[in-house]
Parts: structure tokens; C-alpha cells; sequence
């Protein structure tokens, strides 16, 4: 069978729903979305988003983060929202303050494959700052965890607030070892995550072209001039990047109609 999956950090549910992303995901249709910087509660989240069942993790701090995986209920993919795991920590702790909000897994269900879909909002980070502290300790963690999912079906997706190349971001040299989220140490993870088995899913049905960003500031004329990054992802393992067929950057076709300072990844899988 084949599903659509869509990763979209809504920049707060509330505005993205009043913006237009019901809109947006009617005319997309993807099977099964995951979301990231939602900042709200289920009891919000569930009335907003009523025509997909929904799993949610809130960040402990109000106001913040918060990830989310839902199934549009007219789909054949089915949740099990039973399988929901929520948190990066070893199994069996506490998630803690760094984690809390940003790593969410659950199993869904396409026929009779069953694959864990992940939706993570890592930190972005603040060059000499605390900030930049708790986006490593939370590396750490989540890079433990993807070795442990590495043997079985699973889509890694969200806003990982980290670029690969020079391709992933126009002003490369204006930001590289000066900005978070285009340091060689952070560079450095995805280089593990990509070096132990997992796949760039962009990237592999894309090959060396620049791009496709999914970012761009509020500020200036960022989008206009395309002036973005690309820190929205799909990192799947081989067994199911292999069924990828399509990527698609649902970029609003003005600044006007954006509902998000990112635009949705969504991936086809057959």
C-alpha cells in the first residue's frame, strides 16, 4: 500500500489553524502528519485537529515546543495510539526537562506493514549560551535512541534544527561555525545518525541539488528571495527508505498564505 506522511512545525497550533492549515492539508491529504512546536494542550490540540486521531506530548514548560502525530481518520493507516513512547530517555526514565515536548514515537499501521513514526523538535540552540547545553545533552540522548530503533521500521521526522552541507542553506558561509544549527559539532550528529545506517530521505530523491529548503525567516525578505534553510527531515532506515517515491515541499505560494515560518516535508512511501 502506499502512504503520504507530512512533518510541519506549525509554529503554534492556534496560528496555524487561523492562518489556513486546515486549508492546506485538505488540498495535500497526507495519510499521517507530524507535528512539531505545537504549544498547547491534547484538550486544544484535539478540537482543532478533529478530523485526525491524534497522539500529543506536551513540553513541561507552557507555552513551548510540544510534538504531535496524528492519523487523518478517513485514511487506511491506522494509530495505535497504545505503542505511544514519549521522550528520547532510555527506556523506563522519566523524560527529562530537556526532552520533555520533543520526541514522540508511535506505530501506525499501512496493511500489514506496521512502522514507528517518530516526530521530533530538537533544540535550536544559542551559540555560548545555556541554550546551547541542553541541545547537546538532547543529541545525546536522541542519538542513543535512534541506535536502539535502527533495526526496525521506523521514520524519523521533524524539525531537527540542524543543517547537513552547504547544500542545505543559502547563506552558508555567512552562518557556518558562527550560528547554531550550522555548526561542526552539531554537523557532526547527523553525520553519526547518516554513518550508522539511517537515510536522508530528501536527499536520496533529490541527489546534490540545493535544497529544498523548508525554512525561512519571518524577517526581511528571507522568503521572497528563498533565502532559507533546510532542518526539516525524514531520516528513515534502509528497509524503509528504499519505499520512498516522492518528496514534496508544500511552500505557501506567497508570504501572504504562510500558516508556518516552515513549510510541510511530505513524503510519499509505497
Amino acid at each position: 500500500m502506499t502512504f503520504s506522511l507530512a512533518s510541519i512545525n506549525v509554529n503554534g497550533i492556534r496560528a496555524a489553524v487561523k492562518r489556513g492549515m486546515h486549508e492546506s492539508l485538505a488540498q495535500t491529504k497526507p495519510d499521517v502528519i507530524t507535528l512539531q512546536e505545537v504549544r498547547a494542550p491534547e484538550s486544544i490540540t484535539s478540537k482543532l485537529l478533529d478530523e485526525w486521531e491524534l497522539v500529543n506530548f506536551e513540553c513541561e514548560i507552557k507555552g513551548r515546543a510540544g510534538v504531535s502525530i496524528g492519523v487523518r481518520r478517513d485514511s487506511h493507516v491506522k494509530l495505535l495510539p497504545e505503542t505511544a513512547r514519549f521522550g528520547a530517555q532510555p527506556e523506563g526514565v522519566e523524560a527529562l526537562p530537556v526532552d520533555t515536548g520533543r520526541w514522540l514515537e508511535v506505530d501506525v499501521l499501512d496493511g500489514d506493514r506496521r512502522v514507528t513514526i517518530v516526530s521530533a523538535y530538537l533544540h535550536s540552540g544559542e551559540v555560548g549560551t545555556e541554550k546551547m547545553d541542553q541541545k547537546y545533552a538532547h543529541l545525546e540522548l536522541v542519538t542513543a535512541r535512534m541506535a536502539e530503533l535502527l533495526s526496525g521500521d521506523v521514520i524519523m521526522t521533524g524539525d531537527l534544527n540542524i543543517v547537513h552541507t552547504e547544500l542545505d542553506i543559502k547563506n552558508w558561509k555567512g552562518n557556518h561555525n558562527k550560528t547554531a544549527g550550522v555548526l561542526d559539532e552539531e554537523i557532526a550528529y547527523v553525520d553519526t545518525w547518516l554513518g550508522s545506517g539511517w537515510v536522508d530521505v530528501t536527499r536520496k530523491l533529490t541527489g546534490n541539488e540545493q535544497g529544498p529548503y523548508t525554512w525561512w525567516s519571518y524577517r526581511g525578505k528571507a522568503f521572497d528571495t528563498n533565502a532559507g534553510w533546510r532542518i526539516d527531515y525524514h531520516l528513515a532506515t534502509p528497509s524503509i527508505a528504499d519505499s520512498a517515491t516522492s518528496v514534496h515541499v508544500d511552500k505557501a505560494e506567497d508570504y501572504a498564505s504562510r500558516y508556518s515560518d516552515h513549510a510541510p516535508l511530505r513524503v510519499i512511501y509505497s
